[in-house]
């Protein structure tokens, strides 16, 4: 191999830019690497840059039948985990960036995220729901360390009194724990957190700079102490790869006091197949054939399912054995599926421009 073929603390192997939309190909040129931190001898390392973005709006809405919201919050574009599964890496190819390396590197922040939401709310036209906070990106990725932007909409939907859900593999969520505690008093918030495996090093390939499996525990059980709802997601199961930690984690969770747990199986959308394909080849060859038959025999012969109804409902052989498997660990630890129905009729529209709003 040669020292390009890995690329060492990120998940994505390389930065092609997608053809589906007609975009130039990218080729490694100086400019390439110019964004390349070298040392003597040693592997290339790239640099994470963050561009500052004036968002216009912050909820983005959906329909989709196979998902149990209809609005979300993404503070950042792109995430600096760099899961190499991540299902929303092919939305970088619309800024005419690659869903590989570009969207773990390239990342963007919305500062004006929270002064927008609370606008968003205080129309009058504004009907509550339980807003769902990391469906694209992490609100918990490195860069919330530095610019606090999910503290700050969560500070504007306790002021609300506006129901929101969390999805992170970040402990980082503890160091807001002051204001999910509140939160979780007025029954306005459920966190989850999604553990992969229970190996660090298996987990340092698939999502180099997402927390420790062990440090994702340990956020669980002091959730739970804070009296936070939480709920463990077992996402994805990778066949062949992860799926022998299923009984573990759960297991691990219950027995800091999570009672509420769900799986979901690898999805490879537009580029994240031939991504997964690379990052097979470079870290697991000597398997990469099998994972991607059990990957396919779940999605009616393809790499992915993209139909609604079905795209998250793997069948198969091998998508029953990990059902059955779920199903009896979380029977026999007392876990089960649902999660806690947050409360809307408390919403107050928030202060506008300095003027809290009667009506």
């Amino acid at each position: 191999m040669s020292r390009f073929d890995i690329t060492h603390g990120r998940g994505a192997q390389s930065a092609q830019v997608p053809q589906r939309f007609g975009l130039a190909a990218r080729v490694a040129d100086g400019d390439w690497l110019d964004e390349r931190e070298t040392v003597d001898d040693g592997a290339p390392k790239l640099r994470t840059t963050v561009t500052e973005e004036a968002a216009r709006s912050i909820i983005s809405r959906n329909t989709s039948p196979d998902i149990p919201f209809d609005r979300s919050i993404n503070a950042y574009r792109g995430c600096e985990h760099g899961c190499i599964y991540c299902f929303a890496r092919p939305t970088h190819a619309y800024h005419d960036l690659s869903p590989g390396l570009d969207f773990e590197t390239k990342l963007f922040a919305k500062p004006n995220a929270a002064e927008l939401l609370r606008a968003e709310l205080g129309r009058k036209s504004y009907r509550p729901a339980p807003i769902a906070m990391g469906t694209n990106t992490d609100p918990y990725q490195p860069i919330e360390g530095r610019y606090g932007i999910t503290r700050q909409i969560l500070e504007v939907c306790l002021e609300a009194r506006h129901p929101v859900t969390i999805t992170t593999k970040s402990d980082r969520v503890l160091r807001d724990i002051d204001l999910l505690g509140e939160m979780a008093k007025l029954t306005l918030v459920a966190v989850g957190i999604s553990v992969t495996s229970l190996d660090p090093r298996l987990s340092m390939l698939l999502e180099p700079r997402a927390s420790s499996p062990a440090k994702r525990m340990s956020a669980l059980g002091k959730l739970v102490q804070a009296g936070v709802p939480v709920h463990v997601s077992i996402a994805p199961v990778i066949p062949s790869i992860t799926d022998e930690f299923i009984e573990g984690i759960l297991e691990g969770a219950a027995a800091v006091g999570v009672t509420s747990a769900s799986w979901i199986m690898l999805r490879l959308p537009h580029e994240v197949a031939p991504l997964f394909r690379e990052w097979l080849a470079a870290h697991y060859p000597d398997r990469a054939g099998k994972v991607m038959s059990i990957v396919q025999s779940v999605r009616s012969g393809k790499d992915n399912d993209a139909n609604f109804f079905s795209r998250m409902k793997p069948q198969g052989v091998w998508a029953d054995l990990f059902r059955t498997r779920f199903r009896l660990a979380t029977r026999r630890l007392g876990m089960n599926e649902a999660r806690l129905e947050l409360d809307s009729t408390q919403f107050r529209r928030p202060a506008v421009g300095g003027q809290m709003q009667l009506f």
